[in-house]
């Protein structure tokens, strides 16, 4: 039986740099993902100057053969990206101001995160290797759904023309004008 679902790690780079005014000293972002990575948490990886990147966390991106739409979406981008999901951690320090809460390549889970506005949701580049990763999962499991056109049932029907043009006009042949446009008696 072929697989439903397929999960790969995923290694989450973020890079702290100094920030470019005084109400921020540090600027967070995250720049890479590392498909395959082994567990780290907050492990230096490079430091230039003031700038170091930090291997944050490594989590399982999974994919679902149900979610198939939502990842064309992501690989028909001009730029296909994977997007990190942070949460601001309240307890931690200075130097770890974040947390990795998930990562996805779905596109319609990543603007549920945006759209709840507690998560920062940063699209990181897509590397090669997970591009031809996931293409080739949809490519085996999406089956492109037949448009079915809605019927109307009797209750659509059966409504009144309520609510249609001004209740103000008497004539129901022309239920768009205004009531101010009426010719007043005896003005031609």
């Amino acid at each position: 039986m072929e697989e439903r679902s397929a999960s790969i790690p995923l290694g989450v780079v973020i890079r702290r740099q100094p920030g470019v005014t005084r109400w921020a000293k540090w600027v967070w972002r995250v720049v890479a993902v590392l498909p395959g990575a082994g567990p780290a948490e907050w492990r230096e990886l490079r430091r230039e100057g003031e700038a170091v990147e930090y291997h944050a966390a490594t989590l399982p991106l999974s994919v679902h053969r149900a979610d198939t739409e939502a990842y064309r979406i992501v690989l028909a981008a001009a730029q296909p990206a994977v997007f990190v999901v942070l949460h601001p951690d309240e307890n931690g320090s200075r130097d770890r101001p974040y947390l990795v809460h998930s990562v996805t390549v779905s596109a319609h889970e990543a603007q549920q995160a945006l759209d709840s506005g507690e998560e920062i949701v940063e699209p990181v580049p897509m590397p090669h290797a997970l591009l031809a990763w996931l293409a080739d999962f949809v490519e085996r499991h999406h089956a492109e759904e037949p448009f079915v056109k809605r019927e109307r049932g009797p209750a659509f029907e059966a409504r009144d023309e309520d609510g249609r043009g001004d209740a103000r006009i008497r004539q129901a042949s022309d239920v768009f004008r205004s009531p101010g446009s009426r010719r007043k008696e005896g003005m031609h």
